[in-house]
């Protein structure tokens, strides 16, 4: 059937399949990582911060009751201890020695210091030989011998002294307070009592923590003065280790026997051999943490999944939207090259039939002068001549012929398919059709091409509705007797260039820049402002540039750069 060729549906110039794909997955590997990055590192940024902040607040109010503690007892010991000794001070004093060693006078003495601060055990008056010389209490010991004591010579040399809890002639826990009295003949004499260690568990037992803590009271050697709820009983050895002195209570942080974390508190009481500490175990406190913590790490972990998975589907459906425009972009562009190509068969539509007419002409011519020789009976028919009639129709239908064929093969709409090319005898095919112009309007067309230019690997449809397209260009720029040069030359070894140059008006240096945008025309009253447009796109397509150079009134230069096969590009 007869007719212009139409564009197939289903014909659209698509890139390679698996170049496509690529590009694609590129682009949602891209898109997806980038935006789950900004999406999720603020969120892990968050969760990082409440972690620390949660993590120190639980660790202040494990730490906070245990100072809180350890600082109220140290003050309630220091203040039983002193009130105590200032106690026996005042007696010392206040009585004379013959007062305390009358029996009845200590009695009521001990009764009285019972009554008003509680603890006391008994009193008793030693002299300087270390002899108990006046005793009240619940044992006998009035006569005993003191003086190889670390006690007595303790009071001795300071005046005032407390002792360490011992087991003694008792056979119980207790400690002793003393006090050396200096008397008026010169005599010393010590005021010496001992104190139940109740009192020490009753000043701490007040104040007792909870049942994962423990408080108790150690000397400086670690021997424990009271009992202690995790290492056992009275004048046993605690096996943590002695912190250093400070004046104030203290807070550390340390590992058990069995390695097991352990907050401790402790503090230093003044003017006796006392530490108090106080341990906690962290236990029901890191469960609480512990369980915290779990949720933190759960939350990020579902909210981390939650954007990831809108990330992955908002990616995904923006990538597929994009290719989808693409696919019909391309698909509209590839229908404006085959428009751009049969606006440019229309304008060479006049050279065509006139190409077409002369062989017409000399086939009608031969035609009649064969029927003219077939109508003369009379005369003989030379064979020469009836071949040489018949040679000249099949000249001239082979030239319609091949006219026709260069005509169909340019307007015809095939999918990119790449060949081998010679760039050379590409343009002078172009260039057939534009020859009776050219010699109508004697435009003189000059070729600058080296001999060992080498053949180029692309598509032979496209280059040429490329190179027509600025050739046409080029004929529009010039007025008659104008001249156009084509050169080629090779960029490097992988790439060849081609230049069409004109000698036309040139364009103005503020539209250089957009010639190759869509619809921009130079072209008042006609030109649609897609022809360079489409060749761009065609030769960005084939992995090439054009760039265009012009002066205005001296001509524009169009510059193509070929790749010379698809592997380079």
């Amino acid at each position: 059937m007869n007719g212009t060729p139409k564009p197939q549906e289903n014909n659209k110039a698509r890139p390679d399949p698996l170049l496509h794909k690529r590009r694609y997955r590129r682009l949602l590997v891209g898109a997806g990582f980038s935006i789950a990055l900004v999406s999720v590192i603020p969120l892990v940024i968050m969760t990082l911060i409440n972690y620390h902040q949660y993590k120190e607040a639980f660790h202040t109010e494990m730490i906070r009751p245990i100072a809180r503690y350890t600082s109220n007892a140290k003050q309630a010991l220091e203040s039983a201890l002193s009130e105590r000794l200032s106690a026996l001070s005042l007696m010392v004093r206040e009585k004379s020695v013959e007062d305390l060693t009358r029996q009845q006078k200590l009695k009521r003495l001990l009764i009285n210091m019972k009554q008003a601060f509680g603890g006391f055990i008994d009193l008793g008056l030693i002299d300087a030989e270390g002899q108990m010389v006046s005793y009240v209490g619940p044992y006998r010991l009035k006569g005993k011998d003191y003086k190889g004591h670390t006690w007595f010579n303790a009071v001795n040399l300071r005046g005032a002294y407390i002792s360490d809890v011992f087991m003694g002639y008792r056979n119980f826990p207790h400690f002793v307070m003393a006090v050396k009295q200096d008397s008026d003949s010169s005599e010393v004499s010590i005021l010496r009592a001992t104190i139940d260690t109740e009192m020490l568990d009753r000043n701490i037992l007040g104040l007792k923590p909870q049942k994962a803590s423990d408080a108790f009271i150690v000397n400086q050697q670690g021997i424990l003065q009271t009992p202690s709820r995790f290492y056992g009983s009275v004048l046993q050895h605690c096996p943590l280790p002695m912190p250093q002195y400070s004046p104030n209570a203290e807070v550390l942080e340390i590992p058990d026997e069995k390695g097991e974390p352990l907050v401790m508190g402790y503090a230093y009481i003044e003017h006796s051999p006392f530490v108090l500490i106080e341990l906690s175990r962290p236990g029901a406190m890191q469960e609480s943490w512990l369980s915290l913590r779990r949720e933190l790490l759960v939350f990020l972990g579902i909210s981390i999944f939650i954007v990831l998975g809108v990330v992955f589907w908002g990616t995904r459906y923006m990538v597929n939207s994009i290719r989808e425009v693409d696919i019909k972009r391309a698909t509209v562009f590839h229908k404006m090259e085959y428009t751009n190509k049969l606006a440019a068969i229309g304008r060479l539509g006049a050279g065509v039939a006139h190409e077409i007419n002369n062989p017409l002409a000399i086939i009608s011519e031969k035609a009649g002068l064969l029927k003219d020789l077939a109508s003369m009976p009379d005369k003989p028919l030379s064979r020469e001549k009836i071949v040489e009639l018949i040679d000249s129709v099949l000249n001239s239908v082979s030239r319609c012929s091949a006219i026709t064929r260069r005509l169909l093969g340019f307007a015809k709409q095939i999918d990119v398919r790449h060949e081998k090319i010679n760039l050379e005898l590409l343009c002078k095919d172009v260039l057939a059709f534009l020859e009776k112009e050219a010699g109508y309007r004697d435009i003189k067309i000059d070729f600058d091409i080296p001999g060992d230019l080498p053949t180029i690997e692309s598509d032979r449809g496209q280059l040429q509705q490329v190179f027509l397209n600025i050739i046409n260009n080029a004929f529009a720029a010039v007025e008659d007797g104008g001249r156009i040069v084509i050169s080629m030359e090779e960029v490097d070894a992988d790439h060849l260039a081609v230049n069409i140059t004109d000698n036309g008006m040139g364009i103005p240096e503020e539209n250089l820049e957009q010639i190759f945008e869509p619809f921009f025309t130079t072209k008042k009253g006609f030109g649609t402002g897609l022809g360079l447009s489409i060749t761009y796109g065609i030769v960005e397509k084939l992995g090439g540039q054009i760039k265009a150079m012009s002066k205005l009134g001296e001509g524009t230069c169009f510059t193509i750069v070929l790749p010379v096969s698809q592997s380079s590009v």
